[in-house]
């Protein structure tokens, strides 16, 4: 079985927990992990976000990426990995995206309010 799809989920649900209890920068705000990316060797992971304001995702972006370091050591103390992979975090449109499409959806759906048709006339 590989390894890579199992540790790239525990990488994701650890740095979560992280982003979401422990750190404590102001530009930092509604972040969700949307998924990671690792190399074979487990070198390197690309950390994938979305943010609640994507106006805000350059900020968030930034700040991820200064507290990159504290947040992989944090993950490596807790997976007891043999290497911990060096975290690089970007931002995942494909969440914005997603919202778009569903807003445009809500918009084409007819009215609850109208009554219905009948057809006996």
């Amino acid at each position: 079985m590989n390894r890579v799809p199992k540790v790239e989920e525990a990488i994701k649900e650890t740095v979560a927990l992280i982003v979401q209890q422990e750190l404590k920068d102001p530009r930092v705000g509604l972040v969700t992990v949307t998924r990671v990316k690792a190399t074979a060797d487990l070198q390197h992971a690309i950390v994938f976000f979305s943010v609640l304001d994507a106006e805000h995702a350059d900020l968030t972006q930034v700040a991820l990426t200064r507290a990159a370091p504290y947040i992989r050591r944090l993950v490596g103390e807790r997976l007891r990995l043999r290497y911990t992979p060096e975290l690089k975090f970007q931002f995942d449109p494909s969440v914005e995206g997603g919202i778009r499409v569903q807003k445009i959806l809500d918009a084409a759906k007819p009215s609850s309010t109208a009554p219905p048709a009948t057809g006996a006339a």
